[in-house]
């Protein structure tokens, strides 16, 4: 596979499932939180292969991302002290599982219990200033963001939880995410799924700067935080050990759902935050061929999951429950129920009818996507991802 393909004709709305929900073009993009220097650092990486259709992205970002620098020192200034001696207000909790097994969710979920916390969309999309500039976005631009996410029916938000790991790539540390911008490109950072191949020191680095956003964030919250990115499943040895009170909750999902949806999940993020035009989502008619896009999807599955079978193993039983998908569409109050006794958290009985709640008004609103998979698409998987559908039971 070469580092680049010649760029592709203007995206045409046929290549793009009728059911992604529209993203506004003003609306702010992954990239608009980075400082200069790991800006320019993307589109080097990039090598220049940015679609004409893109350029306004472009653009926008450039002329965004020197007033992160700005707001940054300001910050430093007022909030100087205050950062210095922050501190986690209790053990963390990781929820981690692939895109689209619920952990999203599960993560909304847990938030809705007021003695958690969560690093919100707008602290992951603006990490270098976030403590002096986002009372100003919750206040006057909540307009920017579209109701729901492209890819589901989920809402969005710049006070709703959100996955750290879209913070520490815009905090300029290594992310597999960085491919969203490129999807055309072989993808980057792929070892910092399982920190395979990663130096000590490149490690310790990485982890000191997850810290220092979580702490930044505790120090706004001051509760404890519920943490989730589907990014940290093959990073929970290393997560462990640097959080030796940190609890974990992995969630897993019928792998023939999870394929088509994760599919789809990478089509909408380059559709909207790339800066080249993502290849033609046609499922269907692919559906005899393993196109790049899906030897994406498999090739990461491998690599998060043969490190945390293997992981898994190391952790003190007290300290990570698993939940099936199905379990928590089907119950989600005593799914939760079962996730706070197992783990010891907090009471569960005083948040027991915020979710009761919830699950009686939007969960049953809510539509889940259907997805199709060919049967060349679940012979395909059922070989590569043997060890997963043998480990939890998907027959």
């Amino acid at each position: 596979m070469t580092n680049s393909e010649p760029l592709p004709p203007a995206s045409r709305k046929a290549d793009r499932p009728a059911d992604f929900h529209r993203y506004p073009f003003y609306a702010p993009r992954f990239w608009h939180g980075m400082r200069p220097l790991t800006w320019l650092g993307l589109l080097r990486e990039g090598s220049g292969q940015i679609h004409p259709s893109r350029i306004s992205h472009v653009l926008g970002v450039s002329l965004a991302v020197p007033f992160n620098t700005l707001l940054a020192g300001l910050q430093q200034v007022l909030c100087g002290r205050r950062l210095a001696t922050a501190e986690l207000h209790g053990p963390p909790v990781f929820i981690i599982g692939h895109w689209r097994s619920g952990t999203t969710l599960l993560h909304e979920l847990m938030v809705l219990d007021e003695r958690y916390s969560s690093p919100s969309t707008f602290q992951c999309f603006a990490p270098h200033h976030f403590l002096i500039s986002e009372w100003v976005f919750q206040k006057f631009f909540r307009w920017l963001l579209p109701g729901k996410r492209p890819m589901d029916n989920m809402a969005t938000g710049w006070d709703r939880p959100q996955e750290d790991e879209f913070a520490l790539m815009n905090l300029g540390l290594p992310s597999p995410y960085r491919h969203i911008a490129f999807p055309r490109q072989v993808p980057r950072d792929l070892e910092y799924l399982d920190f395979e191949g990663v130096s000590r020191t490149d490690r310790d680095r990485w982890l000191a700067g997850l810290r220092r956003f979580l702490l930044g964030v505790s120090s706004v919250t001051g509760r404890p935080l519920v943490i989730k990115s589907p990014t940290h499943t093959g990073r929970i040895a290393e997560l462990a050990k640097a959080f030796p009170d940190a609890r974990f909750i992995h969630v897993t999902r019928d792998p023939r759902s999870l394929f088509p949806s994760t599919c789809r999940l990478w089509h909408s993020l380059a559709d909207v935050q790339g800066l080249q035009v993502p290849r033609p989502y046609k499922p269907v008619e692919d559906a005899e061929t393993t196109t790049p896009e899906k030897q994406y999807v498999i090739d990461c599955f491998r690599r998060m999951y043969a490190a945390f079978l293997r992981d898994r193993s190391k952790i003190d039983p007290s300290r990570i429950v698993e939940l099936k998908y199905e379990d928590l569409i089907a119950d989600p109050v005593e799914s939760l129920h079962s996730i706070y006794q197992r783990l010891r958290l907090s009471d569960f009985e005083s948040v027991r009818p915020t979710i009761e709640k919830w699950a009686e008004s939007e969960h049953r609103s809510y539509k889940v996507n259907r997805h199709q998979l060919s049967d060349h698409d679940e012979t395909l998987i059922r070989e590569q991802w043997r060890d997963y559908f043998d480990a939890y039971g998907y027959v």
